[in-house]
């Protein structure tokens, strides 16, 4: 063992102890004056640990804190009134200041998922995503928290800590640090995966690495991090002890007796955390409906390895590309075939490269190969993983199935595996994209045919395995839609938890903890979900997809005229424009008929001279809203232009 290795133990053994007011004893004046007496190498008083150094650049490493329990509360002072007298003991009492936890997203939704823990003046921010727009959205690339609570009290956020890389989880965070400068506290191939995304936005920040087991202070939050799984490699979930109280949060998670990396749940802390107490409990409901249990990763390598060697054309497998642990399970069973393997779509590209680089994913010599380069290669000796699970239109699959890919065709006689369940809401695209690939003559397997894909969060069994082992006070389901918050909320009641210990709230509600007792503040925070379209952030909200809609049903009539810029009389026209409302040439009477009323409608405003811009151009609108509704049934978008001459 080197001698920084050695360094090293000896200091994680200085694991900060729990604040006193929560959880250790209070020393005496005698006590301490003893320990003090004994002879101890000089410190500030600090005690550091290292954790595990990121191999990905610009990345710090944490050096978690250690504080004794004489630093968060103030020794109980003993007095001698003299021989054979009583020791009196007169507590010197601190002051326990409110918990508030506020949920930013992630309730009542699947996705964007973000919760604030603050405490006095000090912020902690656990996970920062973004979730997929719904059908209704149209033109919206995706949708973010509300950040304006943390933009407001900027000064107050000591930290992000993340529980796992999934896009849900921090796919927002680059939105985040364009507003505020904050540190971030993540796993390494949590890290990794959000350099990846700072790169794209040309953003930096103070990147931490931690690793499962550690101990960590941030602000007035002592955490320590514990290992669990989940469909991505590096997830945690967090014990957090605060002076009011400690909160455990799950992250996302499934109890899987036989991880593919084999880091399995750490169940022993888990209940030793239990059996120390927690305050209140936050905890994945994804699957709060399912009953049972989520079956293992290993069960999707095993359907996935029969259907590699019952299969002698070629393989095209899309799947998420986070999830490292299922690409490495498809690499595996194409060796085993054979066969080489090709990587397609740019996410893929990029979180593969990141795995290998972490040592998360290993690929044999001569087994990768260039997705441009694959004449040649007969079809039964190739695999191709790609992205496109979801049937997203621009995805590497989707581009296949419509014959877009610049490297690959779907021919007849392929087999196309979509190893994923559809996210809700995707699946009209997801059964586009299937029917598409068996139009072009593919073998196509997915998850209503075969067992090739499974969750990565909890059903019933598997949440009260954790409410039994940490055996919270309070419990407040989060990340799901209502319906499984309140599954989850009944199955917490089952256990023997009392409805009034537990609490649904809504994104942007402050769940405030104060002397052992619970309260909710209803819309304590801003936390309306925040429109990504393009470049835009924020600059798109309800009218302009009211608009969208409107335009996407009836469709756009334009009224163009030229007026004289002295009288306003009308010089030319005016003509009518459509777009996505009728096809003209088979209904110019009604075309005609429209230019007609808007005429007039120019002619009374000029008359009566009401020539203001304004009013001339609403008097034709109106004038032409009722015409072309009573006429069509139909209420299309209407735009007056009137040009100077």
């Amino acid at each position: 063992m080197s001698t920084e290795n050695k360094e090293q133990n000896i200091k994680e053994k200085k694991t900060p102890l729990r604040t006193a007011a929560k959880r250790g004893a209070l020393k005496t004046e005698a006590a301490a004056k003893k320990e003090n007496n004994q002879k101890t190498p000089k410190s500030s008083g600090t005690g550091r640990t290292k954790t595990a150094a990121a191999k990905t650049p610009k990345t710090k490493t944490v050096k978690a804190e250690a504080k004794t329990a004489s630093a968060s509360a103030k020794a109980v002072k003993t007095k001698s009134a003299g021989k054979g007298s009583k020791v009196k003991k007169d507590a010197v009492k601190t002051e326990v200041l409110p918990l508030k936890v506020i949920p930013i997203g992630g309730l009542n939704e699947i996705g964007k998922n973000m919760t604030l823990l603050e405490y006095d003046d000090q912020i902690l921010i656990i996970d920062c995503g973004m979730s997929f727009p719904d059908d209704d959205m149209f033109g919206i690339d995706s949708v973010i928290p509300d950040f304006t609570y943390l933009v407001e009290n900027s000064s107050k956020v000591k930290g992000l800590i993340l529980t796992h890389g999934h896009e849900d989880h921090i796919g927002g965070i680059p939105y985040l640090l364009k507003q505020i400068n904050v540190p971030i506290y993540g796993t390494r191939l949590t890290l990794g995966l959000i350099e990846n995304k700072l790169k794209e936005h040309g953003l930096s920040a103070k990147l931490h690495t931690i690793k499962a087991g550690d101990r960590i202070r941030i602000g007035a939050f002592d955490i320590e991090t514990i290992r669990t799984t989940h469909s991505i490699a590096d997830a945690i979930c967090l014990s957090i002890d605060t002076p009011a109280g400690r909160v455990f949060h799950t992250g996302d998670f499934k109890v899987d007796y036989t991880p593919v990396d084999g880091e399995k749940i750490d169940f022993r802390r888990l209940a030793e955390i239990g059996l120390e107490g927690v305050d209140l409990l936050l905890a994945d409901s994804t699957n709060a409906i399912r009953q049972g249990y989520t079956a293992s990763e290993r069960v999707v390598g095993q359907n996935l390895e029969t259907i590699f060697r019952r299969t002698n054309s070629r393989i095209i497998i899309a799947t998420f590309s986070s999830n490292v642990h299922r690409v490495q399970k498809i690499i595996d069973n194409a060796v085993l075939c054979k066969r080489k393997v090709a990587i397609s779509g740019r996410s893929m590209v990029n979180v593969v490269n990141l795995a290998i680089e972490l040592g998360y994913i290993s690929i044999p010599e001569n087994v990768l190969v260039d997705i441009n380069k694959l004449k040649g290669i007969p079809d039964k000796e190739l695999v191709i993983i790609t992205t496109g699970s979801q049937g997203e239109p621009m995805s590497a699959l989707s581009r296949m199935a419509t014959n877009d890919h610049k490297s690959v065709r779907i021919r007849k006689g392929d087999t196309v595996i979509l190893s994923s369940t559809p996210v809700p809401g995707n699946e009209k695209m997801v059964a586009n994209v299937v029917n598409k690939l068996y139009e072009k003559g593919a073998k196509v397997i997915y998850s209503d045919i075969a067992d090739i894909h499974v969750s990565g969060h909890a059903c019933q069994e598997e949440l009260k395995l954790i409410h039994s082992l940490i055996k919270p006070k309070y419990f407040m389901p989060v990340h799901g839609e209502y319906r499984h918050l309140k599954h989850h909320a009944l199955l917490a009641q089952e256990l023997g938890l009392p409805s009034n210990h537990i609490f649904i709230l809504e994104n942007g509600d402050a769940l405030t903890y104060n002397k052992k007792r619970f309260s909710i503040t209803k819309g304590f925070a801003p936390a309306e979900a925040v429109f990504v379209d393009g470049l835009g952030v924020g600059d798109v909200g309800s009218i302009v997809l009211r608009d969208r809609k409107m335009l996407s049903e009836a469709g756009l009539i334009v009224v163009v005229a030229a007026l004289d810029s002295t009288t306003n009389r009308v010089v030319s026209g005016p003509d009518i424009i459509t777009r996505g409302f009728v096809y003209v040439k088979e209904n110019e009477d009604l075309i005609e008929k429209a230019r007609v009323i808007a005429e007039k409608a120019l002619d009374r405003c000029i008359n009566s001279e009401k020539n203001d811009r304004s009013f001339m151009k609403n008097a034709v609108r109106d004038s032409l809203r009722g015409f072309i509704n009573h006429a069509t049934g139909r209420s299309p978008v209407i735009l007056s232009i009137f040009l100077d001459v």
